[in-house]
């Protein structure tokens, strides 16, 4: 059974711990720039939200590289970019519709998240909750749809 990541935008403080975590995790320094996930922040400050790679069923990214770089984990099912096979063409970057794909200058290579080989990083460092690692079936449309509902209710 597949899991993914479960963010609640409600409990975000903005604290940044899960940017943290996953730059450490991943290129060994703390260095919010360097993470695969990012909080948005939103009203002044208000709202924040943590948004990384969604893990999508048909993901764009994967079938949008030409070198076949972006290939699914079958334990975790997490779409990872082989950074021995990715040549830097940023082909899957402008594929992706939730922008969640970057270029790393350093390497010359994309990275998105990889849900940390089935531990995410970002999920064990959130102090409120706001990010939790979850099976995968708790996050579809009813809880996006519950979600918006609560935001704004109907007359």
């Amino acid at each position: 059974m597949h899991k993914s990541l479960l963010i609640d935008p409600e409990k975000c403080t903005s604290c940044l711990q899960c940017e943290m975590a996953c730059s450490f995790e991943h290129e060994g320094v703390f260095n919010p720039a360097k993470s695969r996930i990012k909080v948005f922040e939103f009203e002044h400050g208000r709202t924040a939200i943590p948004y990384t790679c969604t893990q999508c069923d048909e993901a764009w990214c994967m079938h949008a590289c030409p070198v076949e770089a972006i290939t699914i984990n079958l334990a975790t099912g997490a779409k990872e970019v082989d950074e021995d096979v990715c040549v830097g063409c940023k082909v899957c970057t402008i594929a992706c519709p939730f922008g969640t794909i970057n270029y790393n200058q350093d390497t010359g290579k994309v990275i998105k998240c990889d849900l940390c080989g089935g531990d995410p990083e970002c999920a064990k460092a959130c102090p409120t909750g706001a990010i939790t690692y979850v099976d995968a079936n708790w996050t579809g449309y009813d809880r996006m749809r519950e979600s918006a509902l609560r935001a704004h209710p109907s007359p």
